[in-house]
């Protein structure tokens, strides 16, 4: 016989999609939805394809978010008819059926209530993701790398568009550092979690004795800039050098000075652009992303509380977040969360959803003990 007690757990769902509902504002969402298809079926929408995309990827995942709780509600109201039939009948396959439903819902709304919980000033943006690899030699540009794949596989996982900025290799194998966008609303109120320093501990494949190495990388997340940030940089304060593509080859890669490495004066902010085809490509990208990190610096003079969206990541013994182990066991953890899976090969499969939503909660809780 199932021991699940039904009318309290349907209840419990009840109560949590309504906590949601309240939060979200079904309404609210809904008007937004009608302003954005306004503006979607305008004619001249693709004039500029910036504002387009992100006009379309604001309505497209604002119509998700609605229709996930309407869904939900459906599902709960099945779920409840389903029980009723099953002990109507004695049936223990349909009672066994209306559990995993349970499971599948409970699961979906904790999903959607961490949504709820991304309420910062800029958790609604979109994120650029630099990782760059710290001590452990080799094994650490082996790691960004792996990393770099972790990421991008997630970002595919969900169907989120994603753009390399910037990809510097290291001389054996593995990557120094890599820069990506994620153009999706809330990829930085989601990503931002998994800034700090990551440690991975196996078998080095490049150690000829097989010796076990702990290597570290560094994840940072910013938000990406908007155009009514109003973050102007005067041309004397930055400086601009052009060079040649590194890497693997390929069309327009190695055969001309198209990459472009651009320095704000007065802060020493360095930033990096070398995949796109011309030099006037990486120079607006690079220039984006200067102006996203510059932000958080501006912000971070109003509100010291601010500085720890970027972090100071050091990618160093001391300072890890979370541990991807390999060798003597199987393990990832997360350091501040206690959350841990068995499965590295998943993980480094873009399969951290779990890990994102316990870092979500955590820092919530952080700051509600905060204040």
């Amino acid at each position: 016989m199932a021991t699940t007690d039904f009318p309290t757990a349907i209840r419990d769902l009840r109560t949590t999609l309504g906590t949601i509902q309240a939060v979200s504002d079904p309404t609210a969402l809904q008007a937004k939805v009608a302003k954005l298809s306004e503006q979607a079926s305008a004619p001249d929408l693709w004039d500029d394809p910036d504002a387009a995309q992100k006009i379309t990827s604001a309505l497209s995942s604002t119509q998700a978010e609605l229709d996930r709780m309407s869904k939900l509600d459906g599902r709960i109201d099945d779920l409840e008819t389903l029980v009723e039939m099953a002990m109507e009948e004695d049936d223990e396959d349909t009672l066994a059926e209306a559990e995993a439903d349970l499971l599948k819902i409970k699961k979906d709304l904790g999903e959607l209530e961490v949504r709820t919980l991304l309420s910062g000033e800029y958790d609604q943006r979109e994120a650029v993701v630099t990782i760059r690899s710290g001590a452990g030699g080799v094994d650490a540009a082996d790691f960004a790398e792996m990393l770099l794949r972790m990421y991008l596989r997630w970002a595919e996982r969900h169907g989120y568009p994603t753009t390399v900025l910037d990809t510097s290799y290291a001389e054996e194998a593995g990557l120094k550092s890599a820069t990506f966008e994620v153009k999706v609303p809330y990829a930085f109120g989601n990503l931002s979690v998994e800034a700090g320093t990551h440690r991975l501990v196996r078998i080095s494949p490049f150690d000829n004795q097989g010796r076990r190495q702990t290597s570290f990388a560094a994840v940072e997340v910013i938000p990406l800039i908007e155009s009514n940030d109003s973050i102007d940089i005067p041309e004397s304060e930055i400086k601009v050098d052009v060079f040649r593509s590194s890497g693997p080859g390929g069309q327009s890669v190695n055969t001309t000075d198209s990459a472009v490495r651009m320095t704000h004066i007065p802060t020493g902010i360095v930033v990096s652009m070398q995949n796109e085809k011309s030099q006037i490509q990486n120079r607006a990208a690079a220039l984006r992303v200067l102006q996203s990190r510059l932000l958080l610096v501006k912000k971070a003079e109003q509100d010291a509380k601010k500085k720890e969206l970027a972090g100071d990541v050091k990618a160093s013994w001391g300072d890890q977040m979370r541990s991807y182990v390999l060798q003597p066991y199987q393990m990832v953890k997360d350091l501040r969360t206690e959350h841990e899976v068995g499965n590295p090969a998943a993980v480094f499969d873009g399969d951290i959803d779990d890990f994102i939503e316990a870092g979500i909660r955590w820092r919530r809780s952080a700051e509600v003990a905060a204040d």
